[in-house]
């Protein structure tokens, strides 16, 4: 049964040059094979194909394995960490639906982190997305609830049709297990919808699903009714088979309304094998066989559902199913329990008991595990951006420094030039500020820095940008500002400089600055070349008496 609490709907594909569809495994791989660095068109190869992954339908997730992995090495060859992230994300997905919930969360919290970082929407979402599985997966559904806000909030209208529509019941789902049902049943609505007008009738299907086990775990008959409807109304209309866990939904929800012997007939393909393609989850034989035991119990037929039964337990014991088998027992208690045995009722009810205990502490300490590798990573993570911001800092004024300067002098010319954007920068230096360190001392000094360094501050207001560049000598970038503006900003820092009031900190020694403002358009421009020109206008404010902004001559 694919039911709320454990699926998040994943189908659909694309297609992909050089890649057989029909044989997805053996596609993706020479696709891949035939990729290499030297390739002038692999970056955009390499990108389809990534696409193509990305839409693989969750029961051919092991087709992605090994492609994904060679995918994110050949991204690294290629120097595009963007491609990387996206490689690493399907692996972490991969890793997730295998059972290895902690390196799958470090993994897409990873992920997370360079998306945000380098303003990557797409991976901001779609690694979003996979933290909202990961943390339904441990039992976190606050946590969930949040990462599926963002992971819908941060996919764009451009994204395919598809991968919106898992998003959305994704958030669905955690919705309906954080009690919004409300707000739960029109996000699942809007994903059905997307998905039935993209023509991937299986997320489509598997959306229905979702919505019907929704209805019948809030006991909402008349909608789960109205879903099955649905569901097997679109079986027919477009000929894709209900597979296995979508039949035992149907029967589940057929038994809530009092038709035990159509819960059975609904069954009857799956367990006669006359459908043995419809399973495709290795649980859906047990899980089905449980619930046609229990439709039988209830018709009245005991002999029936113990055949029913016997036949469960030797499935979940010829394929490990720990977690069908505790509840193939529950079943078997209530059985007992119908029969009269009410000593064997009892003695399997406790086995029934001690296994769930077992398994839930086995999943306490996995989902435990799992948050602890999380966290550390996060941790981690956090430290990594802590050092890189002190590396990135004036220990005496809080300002940046020269380092973050180069690094982002350069980002900002780049994007004026692709928005047609003005940039300015201005060079402040204090004046005679040898006299205070000489007169005063060089701690009274350190304090004047410090005051200095809060007002440049104040004046980087938005995006702007205020570094000391080493003794008295400060940058102030100013985006988006234009000539006049910049200037006009400079002045009213060098009054706000003048007019402190300094007399506590110097007594009476003012405390003045020059100022060389420069601006360029369209980003016609290096960094090297603009603080240059700010220096020259810098030094003519020196020679022209000092305490005054010089800009560019009109």
């Amino acid at each position: 049964m694919d039911t709320v609490s454990g699926t998040v709907a994943e189908a659909g594909g694309l297609p992909v040059p050089g890649v057989d569809d029909s044989a997805a495994p053996i596609g993706f791989a020479d696709a891949l094979a035939a990729l290499s660095a030297s390739n002038p068109e692999a970056g955009a190869r390499l990108a389809a194909v990534l696409d193509a992954m990305e839409m693989v339908p969750a029961a051919d997730f092991r087709t992605v394995v090994l492609p994904a992995d060679r995918a994110e090495r050949l991204a690294v060859e290629l120097g595009r960490p963007d491609l990387q992230m996206r490689a690493r994300l399907i692996r972490a997905d991969v890793l997730l639906r295998e059972g290895d919930t902690a390196e799958s969360g470090r993994m897409a919290q990873q992920v997370n982190a360079w998306a945000d970082e380098h303003g990557n929407a797409y991976l901001l979402a779609r690694s979003h997305h996979l933290l909202s599985v990961f943390f339904h997966h441990v039992g976190d559904v606050a946590d969930a609830l949040a990462h599926g806000v963002q992971c819908v909030a941060k996919i764009g209208d451009e994204v395919p049709a598809r991968i919106r529509a898992r998003h959305l019941s994704t958030l669905a789902i955690a919705l309906h297990q954080n009690d919004s049902s409300d707000e739960a049943r029109r996000r699942f609505q809007e994903a059905l919808d997307l998905a039935t007008a993209a023509g991937d009738l299986e997320l489509a299907l598997q959306v229905l699903n979702n919505m019907a086990y929704t209805a019948y775990q809030t006991d909402n008959g008349e909608d789960a009714e109205t879903l099955i409807d649905e569901m097997r109304a679109f079986e027919t209309r477009y000929g894709v088979p209900l597979r296995a866990h979508y039949l035992d939904t149907i029967a589940r929800i057929e038994m809530m309304r009092g038709r035990y012997a159509a819960a059975e007939e609904t069954l009857r393909p799956v367990l006669d094998g006359s459908a043995a393609h419809l399973l495709t989850e290795g649980n859906a034989l047990a899980e089905c066989l449980r619930t046609v035991a229990e439709a039988k119990r209830l018709r009245g037929d005991l002999t029936g559902a113990q055949a029913t039964l016997d036949r469960a337990a030797q499935v979940c014991e010829e394929r490990g199913l720990a977690s069908y088998r505790a509840r193939v027992r529950e079943e078997q208690a209530q059985l007992f329990a119908v029969s009269g045995r009410y000593r064997e009722a009892y003695e399997e009810h406790r086995r029934f008991h001690a296994e769930t205990q077992a398994l839930q502490s086995a999943q306490r300490e996995a989902r435990a595990r799992a948050l602890q590798a999380f966290y550390e990573a996060e941790e981690a993570r956090r430290e990594s951006v802590r050092f890189r911001e002190m590396a990135q800092r004036d220990a005496l004024t809080g300002l940046h420094n020269r380092r973050f300067v180069d690094e982002r002098l350069a980002t900002l010319i780049e994007r004026a030039a692709e928005y047609g954007t003005p940039l300015s920068a201005a060079l402040i230096d204090l004046d005679h500020f040898k006299r205070i360190n000489d007169t005063l001392s060089h701690a009274t000094g350190d304090v004047v820095l410090q005051q200095v360094a809060g007002l440049i501050a104040e004046a980087a207001t938005g995006a702007g940008v205020a570094a000391r560049l080493g003794g008295e000598e400060f940058v102030l970038i100013l985006p988006d500002t234009g000539a006049d503006e910049a200037a006009r900003r400079c002045e009213q820092l060098r009054q706000a400089i003048s007019g402190h009031d300094w007399w506590p900190v110097t007594g009476g020694i003012p405390v003045a600055t020059s100022i060389g403002v420069t601006t360029v358009t369209g980003g016609r421009s290096t960094p090297s070349a603009l603080l240059a020109h700010a220096d020259r206008n810098l030094y003519a404010a020196k020679r022209a008496g000092r305490n005054r902004v010089v800009a560019d001559a009109v």
